[in-house]
Order: structure tokens, then C-alpha cells, then sequence
């Protein structure tokens, strides 16, 4: 774990930035839930934000006897190739971590930006 600083985690994952990375302008974010990883930019992160929005929108199929487990809502991710077929408790909890990760990143800059005034 030296290797990384954590941002922000909760039940679903963990995002964090690599130490290697630290030294450039904007370093990405490694978001990492459902054996999953994405190093991000936190425009993309704003981006997958707005499309877990839009799938909580979504419904389910007609027939779902359970809708809350039900996988059958798509998540698009900031990979135009890739999409995740997740549930409603699923859905929250990575808008959750996604959120959370934007919160502490931009009041990192905002301290860092505060504090060269």
C-alpha cells in the first residue's frame, strides 16, 4: 500500500491515485470496484458520475421479480467499449465512491489552490 494514496473508499471499492503519478499536473485516479479497475481523469469522473445518473433513471425489465437484485440495468463506462450490467444496490453504491472520490479531489485543489494565494 505505500505505493498509492487513497481517496476515498466505501463498501463497493477504493479510489486512489499511484505515487508515481503524483508528480504530473492532474494525476489520474484509479477507481477500482467489481474486480474492475479504470485510471481516470476527473473530467471522466465527472462523465461516469452523470452516467450512473442516467442509469438510476432507468428501469428494469418488465418481468423482474426483484428488481433492487436485478442486474439488469447497463452502466456505461468512461470506456466507450464497455458497459457493466449492475443493480439498483450496485448502482448507488459506485455513484457513491465516484462522488466521494470528486468531493475530495476537488477540495484538495481547492486547499492547494487556497493556500499558494
Amino acid at each position: 500500500m505505500n505505493a498509492i494514496d487513497k481517496i476515498y473508499s466505501n463498501e463497493m471499492g477504493i479510489s486512489f491515485f499511484w505515487k508515481k503519478e503524483m508528480n504530473m499536473a492532474m494525476p489520474r485516479v484509479q477507481l477500482v470496484f467489481r474486480d474492475i479497475g479504470f485510471l481516470l481523469t476527473l473530467n471522466e469522473l465527472k462523465d461516469f458520475s452523470d452516467a450512473c445518473s442516467t442509469t438510476i433513471q432507468s428501469h428494469c425489465c418488465k418481468e423482474c421479480q426483484d428488481p433492487q437484485h436485478c442486474k439488469s440495468l447497463l452502466l456505461r463506462t468512461p470506456s466507450d467499449k464497455i458497459d457493466l450490467a449492475v443493480n439498483r444496490e450496485e448502482i448507488h453504491q459506485i455513484q457513491e465512491l465516484i462522488n466521494g472520490t470528486i468531493f475530495r479531489i476537488e477540495l484538495k485543489l481547492w486547499v492547494k489552490e487556497l493556500s499558494l494565494n
